[in-house]
């Protein structure tokens, strides 16, 4: 019996990476998958304009999503009480080391309500090495966020590219990256 209730622990864990996380997620809206990515460096008609925020980092100072224009951004919205979340920062933590040069950058928002101690102690114990901010859930509602983790990619012209709700692989990410890093930058 103990051994049958270990099996389904593991295989809900599992279940969880895969979909991701959410405190209020309406039936029906978890996905796993990005969307269709927005071809190109100019945006099309009809493009979709990223949300613009500033929010505060971990160290209080102002980051403002439209400074980064000309980058290609991602957005990770997570939380510290979301367990796949854990789980994305290793590969976030390899893309921005791969591609930081090349004018990637990676925004870590969590969406946690304890305050920037505990999301500090968090990004620190797990090894975050990129920029993490502090947000909350009806902004990443406005990213179309409706789990976590989810991860928005901005195209250099400030239009979302493809949104992706659970874990990212890192070969999956790289392949949505490919088209944005060999565009040049508006």
């Amino acid at each position: 019996m103990l051994r049958v209730l270990r099996i389904c622990t593991v295989a809900l864990a599992a279940a969880a990476a895969l979909v991701g996380c959410s405190r209020q997620e309406p039936a029906g809206t978890a996905s796993s998958g990005a969307t269709a990515p927005a071809a190109g460096a100019q945006a099309p008609a009809g493009a979709e304009r990223a949300p613009d925020f500033t929010l505060k980092d971990l160290s209080g100072h102002d980051v403002a999503l439209g400074s980064l224009r000309g980058k290609t951004v991602l957005v990770d919205f997570w939380a510290t009480w979301c367990p796949p979340c854990e789980f994305q920062i290793p590969v976030l933590n390899e893309v921005y080391a791969a591609h930081r040069a090349q004018g990637v950058e990676i925004l870590g928002v969590s969406v946690d309500t304890e305050g920037p101690e505990v999301v500090s102690s968090y990004a620190q114990k797990h090894g975050v090495v990129y920029p993490v901010l502090l947000g909350s859930e009806a902004l990443a509602r406005d990213f179309g966020a409706l789990g976590f983790p989810a991860l928005v990619v901005v195209a250099p012209d400030g239009t979302i590219h493809s949104r992706h709700v659970g874990l990212v692989e890192r070969d999956e990410l790289e392949q949505v990256l490919a088209p944005l890093l060999s565009s040049p930058a508006t």
